[in-house]
């Protein structure tokens, strides 16, 4: 059986959070200065591919070893760690 809904949301949430993100804009900068913007396009394709690839086994392998709860505690805390410094550059953290 397959999960469409997984696929979807999969999709989505890949699509929403590689939006402007540095990867996409070094594409952007690889294929502005190329000649052979369909070379980009592979490239960059399969080097998503791979790395997606390599967060499913990640995850796939973390959620054998520790129950999926924590894994997912794991995943909140982590991006919550990152909205906060990007909140506050490092020029703009309180001294203690």
């Amino acid at each position: 059986m397959f999960d469409w809904h997984l696929v979807g949301l999969s999709f989505i949430t890949v699509f929403l959070s590689e939006l402007g993100d540095k990867s996409q804009l070094a594409a952007i900068a690889l294929s502005g200065s190329s000649k052979f913007p369909r070379a980009v396009f592979l490239g960059s394709a399969g080097a998503l591919l791979l790395t997606s690839f390599l967060g499913v086994l990640a995850g796939e392998g973390a959620s054998v070893l520790l129950p999926v709860r924590l894994v997912k505690a794991i995943a909140a805390i982590g991006f919550a760690l990152m909205a906060v410094r990007l909140l506050w550059p490092e020029g703009d953290l309180p001294e203690d």
